[in-house]
């Protein structure tokens, strides 16, 4: 992780405003960054709750479950769920594969994620080196952040890089607190994206940047169908080999044929206030960073 402003908010319990991660954001001045750390289209049917597999959602059916109001059902994969269900199914899903995560990332990716990730926080322009700057690790998942605490323990950073247990739909943290905010391959788990959105353009500085770096459906159709095919019968197989989950790893593909498509998560954004909205794609479309500002 850059010694930047980078904010990689990744997931959700509210630390209550009072306590101090509270204390210390308005104790420091200097800029700071939080880290909250998808076939062709065809119609398909929700049945007992389970969406058949191979699916790209089409246009409705993306707007519906993201529209769906938050106290009745959500998705989790393809699997409709009650809502308030979902953040502890998110939380046991990556209790089940915190100590391979990084691993599994940089296999099932070839390795492609760590420059995906590094070209998303040069889009931030952000200056290296900054005296006084701080960088908050915000994850829902405490298996999550303890798997990661090594990276940073006994290292220069270590005074620079705080871990913060919340949750991304309720940031404990003032308004107007960080320069810049990232969540990368997480928005995906918030129930309501459109409030976690909120929560961040809430915590952004006027004139602070969002980077949101999400997996999205592939431009080709002949590239998407072998995406597609590794997807949903290589991914989980090697899932279960190495991480011993082969359902976690068929909740990815599924949740990634499930979110909005880059014109429409740049919407959902100009919808909570966010402004001069762009994004761009990465290995044709498979993930895409989308830049915005307060």
């Amino acid at each position: 992780m850059p010694l930047n402003k980078t904010t990689e908010v990744v997931s959700k319990p509210r630390i209550t405003p009072e306590g101090k991660a509270q204390a210390d954001s308005k104790a420091q001045q200097p800029r700071q960054v939080v880290s909250i750390s998808r076939g062709r289209q065809r119609r398909h049917r929700v049945s007992d709750g389970v969406m058949n597999p191979l699916m790209w959602l089409d246009d409705d059916a993306r707007r519906r479950q993201v529209e769906t109001p938050p106290d009745e059902t959500a998705f989790f994969g393809y699997e409709r769920i009650r809502a308030r269900e979902k953040t502890d199914r998110v939380v046991r899903h990556f209790n089940s594969v915190a100590q391979v995560y990084d691993f599994m990332n940089s296999l099932l990716s070839f390795g492609i994620h760590h420059a995906w990730k590094r070209e998303s926080v040069r889009m931030l322009n952000l200056r290296p080196g900054e005296p006084h700057g701080r960088v908050v690790i915000y994850d829902i998942n405490r298996a999550m952040i303890e798997a990661g605490l090594h990276k940073v323990q006994g290292g220069p950073l270590a005074g620079v890089i705080r871990h913060v247990q919340g949750d991304a739909e309720q940031i404990s943290f003032p308004d107007q607190s960080f320069d810049a905010a990232l969540v990368g391959f997480g928005i995906r788990n918030v129930t309501r994206m459109p409030l976690g959105f909120a929560e961040m353009h809430r915590v952004l500085k006027p004139g602070g940047q969002l980077m949101c770096l999400e997996f999205s459906r592939p431009v080709w159709p002949l590239f998407r169908w072998l995406y597609d095919a590794y997807s949903f019968y290589m991914m989980p197989f090697l899932g279960e080999l190495i991480a011993g989950s082969r359902t976690a790893y068929t909740h990815l593909p599924e949740s990634i044929r499930m979110f909005p498509l880059p014109d429409e998560l740049a919407d959902m954004l100009r919808g909570v206030g966010f402004s001069r909205v762009s994004y761009r794609r990465f290995t044709n479309g498979i993930a895409v960073a989308h830049l915005a500002v307060k």
